[in-house]
């Protein structure tokens, strides 16, 4: 069967896990087909038909990978038949598309369409279905004016002080490439930062951060490196000062 042109099409297509082999291995690695091993980078590894994984002859951690293994679909447990569908619908629909339209087509809950529909987006704007990896800091902010200059029916609504009646806005500043992602987050509490961080930087990256303690845990995927802006604002390599510059 050639490439897909309908939804019909591709539902069919993206069933059988062959078709999802070859084109997951042409969008990762190039046309060539040279598969590697996405901890290490080394080619030299073999296909365990049975298990659909493969193995990575290099001596390290998780020589096993699968095709979602270093990507942003890794820590979904959504298969591919679901995944690659829904990229077929999203950059085929001129208009665009919502959750409750890929709820629909593919036959799957509207939060698990929303989750999909987010990292999709992610790769489309990152030009790869790459997990990020290098060197990461991480800061979040309250933005918003003083609860004094706003108008008094405003002023009302707000309850508690500091970060009350603001936005809560996540940024993760990579090192190498100097691109900052912001993501707007409902608190600072560590299953919505971490979460956050998962989603777009790849296990075995170096984070830094600062003392917040909703960062604690964060050194058993990453290495994970904090300063504590109580004591001082740099340590050698170790500070968050280009992500609160910016």
């Amino acid at each position: 069967m050639d490439a897909p042109r309908t939804l019909r099409e591709a539902l069919v297509y993206f069933n059988d896990f062959e078709n999802c082999r070859r084109f997951m291995t042409e969008l990762r690695w190039g046309t060539n087909g040279k598969v590697r091993c996405p901890n290490c980078g080394s080619e030299k590894v073999s296909y365990l038909e049975k298990a659909r994984l493969w193995k990575c002859s290099t001596k390290h951690p998780k020589q096993k990978f699968s095709l979602k293994v270093g990507t942003i679909l890794e820590d979904s447990p959504i298969g591919l038949d679901k995944w690659l569908p829904a990229m077929w619908l999203i950059a085929n629909a001129k208009n665009g598309i919502s959750s409750w339209e890929l709820h629909r087509a593919l036959g799957v809950t509207q939060k698990t369409a929303w989750f999909m529909l987010q990292r999709i987006r992610l790769a489309m704007q990152n030009q790869s279905i790459e997990s990020a990896s290098g060197e990461f800091e991480v800061d979040e902010s309250f933005i918003g004016g003083l609860a004094r200059n706003m108008h008094k029916d405003k002023k009302a609504k707000i309850t508690g002080t500091g970060g009350a009646g603001k936005a809560i806005v996540m940024g993760l500043l990579d090192r190498n490439t100097r691109k900052v992602r912001l993501r707007h987050v409902r608190n600072t509490q560590r299953d919505t930062l971490q979460g956050v961080i998962k989603e777009y930087v790849q296990g075995g990256s170096y984070i830094y951060s600062d003392a917040w303690a909703a960062y604690n845990g964060l050194e058993k995927e990453y290495v994970h490196n904090v300063i504590d802006h109580a004591e001082k604002y740099v340590d050698g390599n170790v500070h968050t000062n280009g992500i609160e510059n910016f």
